[in-house]
């Protein structure tokens, strides 16, 4: 008797596929949904012991709640001040380490280039023992420098080798005609390089602001004041303790917080898968 060969185009073929789409989309949106769907219903509605997929009677009164009740705006503007600084003095950082690190040949060179990237191999927590003792030092402890301070000093590593990766696929040709003619390297990575580098320094920025956007641990430790505090504690203070549990408040607030991180990622996504693969691949 033949074999049975399952073929892409088998029915059986194409139902597994379909299948484990539809898991695949399950997993990734149903948290999605549940955070939406939570939003909408009445404070009765959930906790009820047995919760409908769809709100029974949808309301807005959440949403008013998240933000006339919370410090919402306050932490917002924290955020966009945090994460916005840390995406644009990482992406400084990197793109003058990078350019030094990849068009410049010197002794040590590859070590230092995987001693630095060693560093994000480490847990959060020891890093940030490390930060929480280098700000107290500083006196910056509760302010938004010291915490746009700490994302750096954990995006820079990556946002180096990412533009590392890109800058050694510009050709060095462009680099000996700009300094015959008569262009310092300062002028070369500003009117040379870096117009080139536009998917590559924008990966980096995303990166750079997705991550102290998101952050929680970090903004949690070194910030106790309430006026300085960032959208994930700040939420998580306001609509939860020891004698409430406001989910229906949180989630609703979660959407308001979430909507500049989508706006930004939705705006350059393109960019940002093409700045993330340029570099693996030669040319």
């Amino acid at each position: 008797m033949a074999p049975v060969v399952l073929t892409a185009r088998a029915p059986g073929a194409v139902f597994l596929r379909i299948v484990l789409f539809g898991l695949l989309l399950f997993f990734l949106f149903f948290p999605v949904y549940w955070m939406v769907a939570t939003s909408f219903r009445p404070q009765g509605e959930v906790f009820a012991q047995f919760p409908t997929i769809f709100p029974y009677a949808p309301t807005l009164d959440n949403f008013r709640r998240a933000w006339g009740q919370s410090d919402l705006p306050l932490y917002l503007v924290n955020s966009l001040l945090t994460a916005g600084g840390s995406a644009l003095l990482t992406t400084t950082l990197a793109s003058l380490a990078a350019y030094g690190f990849a068009k410049y040949k010197f002794r040590g060179r590859k070590s230092l280039m995987y001693l630095m990237i060693s560093a994000q191999m480490f847990p959060f927590a020891v890093i940030l023992i490390s930060i929480y003792s280098l700000l107290q030092t500083l006196n910056l402890l509760n302010t938004l420098a010291g915490l746009t301070i700490a994302y750096i000093v954990f995006a820079l590593p990556a946002a180096i080798y990412i533009l590392y990766s890109f800058f050694m696929r510009l050709p060095n040709e462009l680099l000996e005609a700009a300094r015959i003619d008569g262009a310092g390297e300062l002028r070369i990575l500003t009117k040379v390089i870096l117009p080139l580098s536009g998917p590559a320094l924008i990966a980096v920025g995303i990166y750079s602001f997705m991550w102290a956007w998101n952050d929680l641990l970090y903004s949690l430790t070194l910030i106790t004041r309430d006026d300085s505090r960032t959208i994930g504690p700040g939420l998580l203070l306001a609509f939860f303790g020891e004698m409430q549990q406001d989910w229906a408040g949180a989630m609703a607030a979660s959407i308001l917080a979430s909507l500049p991180a989508v706006i930004v990622f939705g705006a350059l996504q393109r960019y940002f898968v093409q700045g993330l693969t340029a570099g693996a691949v030669k040319s």
